[in-house]
């Protein structure tokens, strides 16, 4: 009896499919990295995830969890082979408390969905990843994503309040609860947080919500050079403002999408800053009013400001255009999602210009200036040629080396994965290593939970 054929026989003929096209479309994520599973399982009960993980432990058969495939690191790609289990369809929300302000949902639910149903209930989920429309809840808890909110309200780790998790052996551990405040033992829900689907499988998430802000406004500045606006970002912060969202771009990227969403939309300059403000509606328009003044004050070429959602989403579609802009360049566009402290960004700037002119190949930077987790973009014509792409990890050596000299990280929400592995061994300390190779062991001895990435056997 062949795998799928006994998985069948475990699970039922709906959850499992060895079919070519479900193959190769579960082997891949949003980086390069492909490898087809032997089979997929389409797990729709925490009982299901449990009996397969039971199996698996038994035959030491590698097993990849996936949400919704869009990582970018190749994080969900089954390395090893084996079994691909897609959580998509267990993607209930099983419950919107608004008086405990708790979520109760399944891994496959959309964030964006449980976005606007908790609106609808004038409760908010803050965290925001720029793929909120097709990432999964457990795809952000694996990876404790983040977004352009978080400089004010936090990532995924900080609205996760309890867990259900099926180990290796297949035992299922629930972890934290609904209370907002919780020491019992040690932090568990941290534990599994941003794990990469390396120590157990989520099938059940606790969620806090808070109260939707009434008001919101947004700020859109142009400065003539980046090093004026990142000037600017420690300014604003200086002056005591804690917006929902700071957002820069540096002058590649605001051409980019001059020439892709077009010039009349995209103002002068080359830094622009996005502020978001949100709160009630009277200090929401005051604060705005005071924002608009001092960055003017500041040197901005071009100001605009919008009050309310409608207007605010108007502002801020040209942030949401920059990826596509980049990709629209005809470039293959490597997004590192590198951190920095935040008195560095005019370093960062300076030291992307000069990876430029040392390796030739152009560097976007955008992203979340609040906490200087800024989007590095290396931009490479034919990076299928296996001299580029030796090249190009040359330049990543670097970028990487100077980032972690600085006292930052190589990674501030999209994980590791396959495409960060490289500098794993730089990126934590020797006794870090052995601690998270402790972890790995003491809940998956055997390695089946997506082997093949940055802990467990090499190669």
């Amino acid at each position: 009896m062949n795998l799928k054929e006994q998985l069948v026989r475990l699970l039922g003929a709906d959850a499992v499919s060895d079919e070519a096209p479900v193959l190769a479309e579960h082997g891949r994520d949003k980086w390069f990295a492909s490898q087809p599973p032997e089979v997929v399982v389409f797990a729709t009960s925490t009982r299901q995830v449990s009996e397969l993980l039971a199996f698996a432990n038994e035959h030491a058969i590698p097993v990849t969890a996936r949400g919704g495939g869009v990582g970018y690191v190749g994080g969900c790609v089954p390395a090893r082979g084996g079994i691909a289990l897609s959580l998509a369809r267990m993607n209930r929300i099983k419950e919107i408390d608004a008086a405990d302000g708790v979520a109760v949902v399944e891994p496959g639910v959309i964030t964006g969905g449980l976005q606007a149903a908790a609106r609808e209930l004038g409760m908010c989920y803050p965290p925001d990843p720029a793929s909120l429309k097709e990432c999964t809840i457990g795809g952000n808890i694996a990876t404790n994503a983040g977004g352009p909110r978080c400089l004010k309200y936090g990532v995924t780790r900080n609205y996760l309040l309890g867990l259900e998790v099926v180990l290796a052996s297949g035992e299922v551990l629930r972890t934290g609860g609904r209370t907002h405040k919780n020491k019992t033992g040690f932090d568990l829900v941290g534990l599994f947080t941003g794990s990469e689907g390396l120590l157990g499988v989520v099938t059940e998430a606790t969620v806090r919500l808070i109260p939707l802000p009434p008001a919101r406004g947004t700020v859109s500045a142009s400065f003539a050079t980046f090093p004026e606006a990142a000037h600017a970002v420690q300014r604003v912060l200086g002056a005591g403002y804690l917006p929902a969202a700071l957002e820069i771009a540096d002058a590649f990227t605001l051409q980019s999408a001059r020439e892709h969403v077009g010039a009349s939309i995209v103002p002068e300059g080359e830094g622009h800053l996005l502020i978001d403000l949100d709160g009630h509606k009277e200090s929401v328009a005051s604060e705005l009013a005071a924002l608009v003044e001092l960055v003017r004050g500041l040197g901005a070429v071009h100001v605009r400001e919008a009050l309310g959602e409608t207007a605010c989403e108007a502002l801020w579609e040209l942030r949401r255009q920059f990826s596509e802009s980049l990709k629209a360049t005809g470039l293959t566009k490597l997004n590192e999602d590198i951190v920095v402290p935040r008195g560095r960004l005019v370093d960062l700037a300076r030291f992307a210009a000069g990876l430029r002119e040392k390796y030739g190949y152009p560097v976007a930077c955008f992203g979340h200036a609040g906490d200087g987790n800024i989007h590095t973009n290396i931009m490479v014509a034919d990076y299928e040629r296996p001299e580029i792409k030796e090249r190009v990890s040359r330049a990543l050596d670097e970028l990487f080396e100077q980032v972690l000299a600085w006292g930052g990280a190589i990674t501030g929400e999209h994980g590791i994965g396959l495409a960060k592995k490289r500098w794993w061994e730089q990126a934590a300390t020797p006794v870090s290593h052995s601690v998270h190779e402790a972890l790995k062991a003491a809940l998956d001895p055997k390695g089946i939970l997506n082997p093949g990435k940055f802990l467990g056997p090499k190669g």
